[in-house]
């Protein structure tokens, strides 16, 4: 199976602030999640402040890389035309082993075959030179 995703132009995260620093781990091969240091939760997307306890106090912590298929939804028709290739396409939302849930898709995986459980691992996509994306695989 073709991957519909590879070589398309599609739109890329702003690269500043935590988001930046969330995608320069993906860049090396790490997928890493903000742990509050005050009452350890994990937390995604990256901000300053904990919604638990409300402190600063933060590091980033590696993740297990491990997940499994949380939702998902079939996009039939493109709403950007990068994605015309594409269609129809499933973004998934993949539940970590850490807690928290991440937005992405299933590398070589059919809207049909997908199921609410299914275990995936985390794989990155370099899709410039500076920004590789955090996608799945089944396992």
């Amino acid at each position: 199976m073709k991957d519909p995703f590879i070589g398309c132009k599609r739109p890329l995260p702003l690269m500043k602030g935590l988001a930046k620093e969330f995608y320069d781990w993906c860049r090396q091969g790490e997928l890493r999640f903000q742990r509050c240091k005050q009452c350890g939760s994990f937390r995604h997307v990256p901000r300053e402040i904990c919604a638990d306890c409300s402190s600063f106090d933060w590091e980033w912590v590696r993740s297990s890389g491990a997940g499994t298929v949380y939702t998902w939804t079939v996009v039939e028709r493109a709403l950007h035309p990068a994605f015309l290739q594409a269609v129809p396409y499933a973004p998934v939302v993949v539940e970590m082993a850490e807690g928290v849930r991440l937005v992405s898709r299933i590398i070589d995986c059919p809207p049909e075959d997908l199921r609410i459980g299914m275990p995936v691992r985390v794989e990155f996509e370099a899709v410039s030179e500076d920004i590789s994306l955090p996608c799945f695989r089944r396992t």
